[in-house]
């Protein structure tokens, strides 16, 4: 799904934030990517999202090279991407379900199929019946499940998600990553970049660590984790 061949990154300041990166991700996999502030997660995620090019080497993503698509097709990888933020990104002038569908308005659904998989999609994340709500009466970890919701309602294949917990107790955080476990499960690629290493020991899921822009280690997943 994912396959970074070499891949180097420096921004035309001179800030090299990625060096001869390799690594490959197996469809439906569950991996986190750490690393201290400035390691160059977001940027590799950036990368894969084509808000960025590399300098050198070479990104795939569902077998297909990004550095062979010209910038007018990045809409199109886009879309076949479920992204999450740290801080929501949610209008607060439209409702839970509104928020949710707006990658289906986009992508010109019917409006009956748009409101069954908004419902679904809320459904999964625990969060069917504030779907009339507004954004600003929801609790901070209410506020990210619709983001993952309105991330998963395209049914992408990909899904990434960068530092989703940042600002969440570690009660939420432990839930939002056993969420994403779930979607994993069901046969999503889901690549999460995150500075909690304690919760991310505690999934036992496989690990790339990010230092200085190199990746310094590759963890495999630890037998029988999903039994937590």
């Amino acid at each position: 799904m994912i396959r970074f061949e070499q891949v180097s990154k420096r921004y035309s300041g001179g800030n090299q934030a990625l060096q001869g990166v390799t690594f490959s991700i197996q469809p439906g996999s569950l991996v986190f990517l750490t690393g201290h502030s400035g390691a160059g997660k977001s940027t590799l995620l950036r990368l894969v999202m084509m808000l960025e090019r590399p300098s050198r080497g070479q990104v795939v993503v569902n077998g297909q090279s990004l550095s062979q698509l010209h910038d007018r097709h990045a809409p199109m990888v886009r879309q076949q991407i479920g992204m999450i933020f740290q801080d929501h990104k949610l209008l607060n002038d439209k409702t839970v379900a509104d928020n949710v569908a707006l990658p289906l308005m986009i992508a010109g659904l019917r409006y009956g199929d748009i409101r069954k998989r908004v419902r679904a999609a809320l459904d999964k994340v625990g969060l069917l019946a504030k779907e009339k709500s507004w954004p600003l009466a929801l609790s901070g970890g209410e506020q990210q499940r619709v983001g993952i919701a309105r991330a998963i309602v395209g049914m992408p294949p990909l899904l990434l998600a960068d530092e989703p917990t940042g600002n969440l107790d570690p009660e939420l955080s432990w839930e939002l990553f056993r969420l994403f476990r779930e979607v994993s499960e069901a046969g999503v690629t889901v690549l999460i970049a995150s500075h909690d290493l304690e919760l991310v020991r505690r999934m036992g899921e496989r690990v790339l660590v990010l230092s200085d822009g190199k990746l310094i280690d590759d963890v495999p997943a630890r037998t029988g984790r999903r039994s937590e």
